[in-house]
Formats: structure tokens, sequence, C-alpha cells
């Protein structure tokens, strides 16, 4: 890549998901930036704790031209594993659960995210998908719960693909400064486009 952004050699930290970040960071180094974010973007969709925006950013940032491409492949890692999330809660939930509540997430997250999909089924996985919200959880409780595999994919594609190519579009326009501006803004961003869907989606219920 041209012009690759260097990322600076953390300090040993004894905070596990600080080591785990630097090391996401670290790809964007390496000629397997790509293959890295795609099975990065792959495993946090069911179990890993660090987003894939880390090495989206670094990617974009070292390669701006590409931006958009990066977040197309980062679109495709986390769909197809939000699709193995899906396969773990709805044909293998016995075995993975041990694994998975605790570790993973709390019970009460796990219950109340279930009971959701009753009320608002694709609606909650687009905005989990978009949002801060852990989409990790949303996905093995869209298998649990075993909704439309069809909706599950739309709402997935719609929502991941929104929030890479959000950053990807950042990144183009804000140059230098975009990295600035997504960690400033980006969540806060983000949160408010799903409420809005939210308060649109409710208004249309309430108005047909």
């Amino acid at each position: 890549m041209n012009d690759p952004v260097s990322v600076p050699a953390p300090a040993a930290s004894r905070n596990p998901l600080r080591r785990i970040y630097h090391w996401v960071l670290s790809w964007a180094e390496t000629p397997y930036g790509v293959p890295a974010l795609v099975a990065i973007a792959f495993v946090e969709s069911s179990v890993f704790p660090i987003p894939p925006d880390v090495l989206l950013i670094a990617l974009a940032l070292s390669a701006p031209t590409r931006a958009f491409r990066f977040a197309l492949w980062c679109t495709l890692g986390s769909v197809l594993g939000g699709l193995f999330g899906y396969l773990i809660g709805y044909a293998l939930w016995s075995t993975f659960e041990p694994y998975i509540i605790g570790p993973v997430f709390s019970r009460e997250t796990f219950e109340l995210v279930t009971g959701e999909y009753q009320k608002h089924g694709e609606l909650a996985v687009f905005i989990a998908a978009f949002t801060p919200i852990p989409y990790k959880v949303f996905t093995v409780a869209a298998g649990v719960a075993q909704i439309n595999i069809v909706g599950f994919i739309l709402a997935s594609i719609l929502g991941r693909g929104g929030r890479f190519l959000l950053v990807a579009a950042v990144i183009k326009l804000a140059g230098p400064r975009a990295k600035q501006l997504i960690d400033k803004y980006f969540d806060v961003v983000t949160i408010v486009t799903g409420l809005l869907l939210v308060l649109g989606v409710v208004l249309y219920q309430l108005l047909r």
C-alpha cells in the first residue's frame, strides 16, 4: 500500500483487551491486512471483543483510494460471521452456551436481546449491526429465536454495510482528520441514526 500509516509500538499492558486492540492494529502494517480484516470482522460477529472498525480505519487511512473496497471486504466478513453466530444459536446452542453465557455476555443481556426479537425482529438486527450495540449478541440470539434467515441476512448487510461504508466515507472526505472525527463523533452519529430509524418505523405503524 502507498503511504502506510505507522502504528506505534504499545507499551506493555496488563489489560488483555488493550493488547488485543494493538494486535488488531498491527495487521495494517503487513501485506495481510485485507485477509486479517475479513477474518477479524468474521469472528467479531460471534465471539471476538474488538470491532473490525479499528483495522478498517487503519487500512483506509493508509490507502484512502481503497477505503470503500476495504469497507466492502469488512462487510463481507462481518455478515458471514453473523451467519456463523446465527448457526451457533440455531443448531449448536446447547454446545456453545457454557462458553458464551458468562465469558462473552451475561445471561441477562442475552435474554433481553432474545426478548427484543419478539417485538422488533429484523429491525433489532439492523440497529445492532449499525450502532455500537454488540452485534455478536444479536447474531447468536437471532439463531436461538429462529428469526427469518433472509430477513436476518438483509438486515445484517444493510446495517454492517452502512456502518463500514460510513467509516470509509468519513475517511475519504476528512482525510487525516478522519480518525479524530470517528473517535469523537462516530458512535453518537450511529446511535442517533438508529434512533431516527426506530422513530420512523413507529410513526409508519401509527399512521398507516
